[in-house]
């Protein structure tokens, strides 16, 4: 099972090339952090969309980073790169299950609907700061 796909990984990956707040073109981004330069503009349009990053295009173009990584969370990325964290097809909202139709409720779901819950708070607990460079370090007295 796969929960953090390929692509939200070459999205951390974005995020660590510009966390220095400098401004990188998609070229630059895929060599440094070997990504496939077709995913690195893919990523960075939705990691645009998703107001992590900004685009100046022209011959001076590139991305900078446009928020904190200390206040994103792994659930903000994969929600920013359209990522469904659903555990089970029946999480999704409007999902048509025949089973609930038919006898008025499912004790699977509800069972799987709080483990949705859990992994959702633990996904919005992480940080993409600590999560590209680690847990920070507090200096010994």
């Amino acid at each position: 099972m796969v929960l953090i796909t390929r692509e939200t990984d070459y999205a951390l990956r974005v995020l660590r090339a510009l966390s220095d707040g400098q401004q990188r073109t998609a070229g630059e981004i895929a060599a440094g952090q070997l990504v496939p330069r077709q995913f690195a503009y893919k990523i960075i349009k939705k990691l645009s969309r998703g107001g992590l990053v900004t685009i100046t295009r022209g011959a001076d173009g590139g991305c900078r980073l446009a928020a904190d990584l200390r206040q994103v969370s792994l659930y903000d990325l994969m929600t920013a790169m359209e990522e469904d964290a659903g555990i089970v097809a029946c999480m999704e909202p409007g999902y048509p299950c025949p089973w609930r139709e038919a006898h008025g409720g499912c004790a699977i779901h509800c069972g799987l609907a709080q483990v949705q819950a859990r992994l959702d708070e633990a996904l919005r607990t992480h940080d993409l700061h600590s999560l590209i460079f680690g847990p920070a370090q507090v200096p010994s007295p």
